[in-house]
């Protein structure tokens, strides 16, 4: 598993399900006989980058630990349309109530991959890394940040809690540049913390500041050019601090921005603009594991 605290994930997990689930799935408890058996395949009906088939496999166990599956194609796989990514067997009420979980994950976390692999081949022969950011659905970045992973690309920060990034208002509320990284160190050595440190410059007169002040590890570099980039590199190399672009780079623009050498691309639209690939569960007939 790329993303490994299974307990957080199984906490995520547990919470869908009462929320779809609540005090019972009423229409296959209606419908469905208890000792009723079925199967049923993942169908996928669209083209890209298959992520959550682990995750599937964390939900079918929570919801009945006595569902079989048998897995054709793993996360991270290239998919097409008739591609049948698993089969799952047992209660059929089971699989009935764990159906909408399921392809709910599957199908975002598979367009999250796809995006970000489609992003990340486009610089895969550079040392440049694609790097997601905190802009990811409340309560499930985990699995937001797993299908990056699946898709290619790297994790940012997950959080508040484990970097420093002070961004461009917490330099407007600090006062200023030095005064910002200045602070920042010492709450850092005062709380007995070690995190590291990036900071977010709008400008060459902000990069200089921060080279002049130091004591950061990366440097961002806020709706650059590729040619402004370029410049900042060339005031950054001797200085040894990480650089990071960010802001509106896309599919026909990232390319040009892994070509001045800078160190990451982070992007937001990995985890907010994609859009989610076609899945479905079908019931089978004639399929015996």
């Amino acid at each position: 598993m790329i993303i490994s605290d299974e307990s957080k994930i199984l906490e995520i997990v547990d919470l869908a399900l009462k929320e779809d689930i609540g005090d019972g799935d009423h229409t296959s408890l209606a419908t469905i006989p208890a000792e009723a058996k079925g199967t049923a395949k993942l169908l996928v009906k669209d083209e890209g980058i298959l992520a959550g088939v682990e995750l599937a496999l964390m939900i079918f166990k929570r919801v009945d630990p006595a569902l079989n599956v048998e897995v054709l194609l793993k996360d991270g796989a290239y998919v097409k349309p008739g591609d049948i990514a698993f089969h799952v067997s047992g209660s059929s009420r089971s699989i009935l109530s764990s159906e909408r979980l399921v392809l709910n994950f599957m199908q975002r976390m598979s367009g999250i991959a796809t995006k970000t692999h489609q992003l990340a081949r486009l610089i895969d022969d550079l040392p440049t890394q694609l790097l997601d950011t905190r802009k990811t659905t409340p309560c499930i970045r985990l699995m937001e940040k797993w299908a990056v992973r699946i898709g290619g690309g790297n994790n940012h920060r997950f959080a508040l809690y484990d970097m420093i990034m002070i961004k461009d208002n917490h330099v407007d509320y600090a006062g200023g540049i030095r005064n910002a990284i200045v602070r920042t160190n010492k709450y850092l050595r005062d709380n007995r913390k070690d995190l590291r440190i990036e900071i977010e410059t709008r400008n060459l007169n902000e990069v200089r500041q921060v080279i002049e002040v130091g004591d950061v590890d990366r440097i961002m570099l806020d709706n650059f050019s590729p040619d402004e980039i370029r410049e900042a590199l060339n005031l950054i190399q001797k200085h040894h601090f990480e650089t990071e672009a960010s802001g509106g780079i896309d599919e026909t623009t990232i390319r040009q921005y892994a070509e001045t050498g800078v160190d990451y691309i982070s992007s937001g639209a990995l985890t907010h603009s994609y859009q989610s690939l076609d899945l479905s569960l079908k019931a089978e007939f004639d399929y015996e594991l």
